[in-house]
């Protein structure tokens, strides 16, 4: 096949060059977690900019494939019924706390990308749940994202960012800075029901400006 026939077959993904790394959490038990690189394309304008991912253990040409995700707007997602929503976690302290990056962008493109990504809103599902299996075994597992300081496997996050050549405690602190905004700090799901929050565990779910140091 060349390259034009190819083309032609490839289309529906084509277009996944957009690569992130972030943790996934299954949401019927925080302490199921696990490093994922994200493949993603955009669908369309039409979907409000729905970004389509295929998700894999590593970036290595004999990843496994762990799932799906898709990613949608807030406006999109506060327009969903609420049996719908129980599906889809936010992605607000995945950006400011440092638990998603992008390697493979400059920091500008990078910075842009994670601000663009900060109130978005993901629903996946594992149907590899557990990556230690030689074949996919059993159901598919919803995912879940980090939504506070201490929710994290602190060796995968080391571990994360040694393959990288990252600091998650330095992404955090510069994107606090530039983005304006404290880290958001939310209890896990207490069952498969509950509707995530962006920023907030309780009151009005909105952002708190960052605390400006005095001089």
């Amino acid at each position: 096949m060349n390259r034009q026939e190819a083309g032609k077959v490839m289309g529906p993904i084509s277009n996944h060059d957009l690569f992130f790394c972030g943790f996934h959490v299954a949401k019927n038990n925080p302490e199921v977690q696990v490093t994922t690189m994200h493949y993603c394309g955009m669908r369309g304008e039409g979907d409000h900019g729905m970004h389509q991912c295929l998700l894999y253990d590593s970036a290595g040409p004999g990843a496994k494939l762990l799932g799906v995700e898709y990613i949608v707007s807030d406006e999109l997602f506060r327009s969903l019924p609420d049996e719908e929503k129980k599906y889809w976690h936010p992605h607000t302290y995945e950006v400011l706390g440092g638990g998603l990056v992008a390697p493979a962008m400059t920091p500008q493109e990078e910075l842009d990308f994670m601000t663009n990504l900060l109130t978005t809103w993901g629903k996946t599902w594992h149907t590899w749940p557990d990556p230690t299996t030689p074949v996919p075994l059993g159901e598919p597992l919803l995912m879940w994202s980090l939504t506070g300081d201490g929710q994290s496997n602190p060796e995968l996050i080391a571990e994360r960012d040694r393959q990288f050549g990252v600091s998650t405690t330095k992404v955090q602190a510069e994107r606090v800075e530039a983005i304006g905004y404290e880290v958001p700090q939310v209890p896990p799901p207490k069952s498969l029901a509950t509707i995530g929050r962006q920023w907030t565990a309780t009151g009005e779910d909105s952002p708190t400006p960052r605390k400006k140091s005095s001089q």
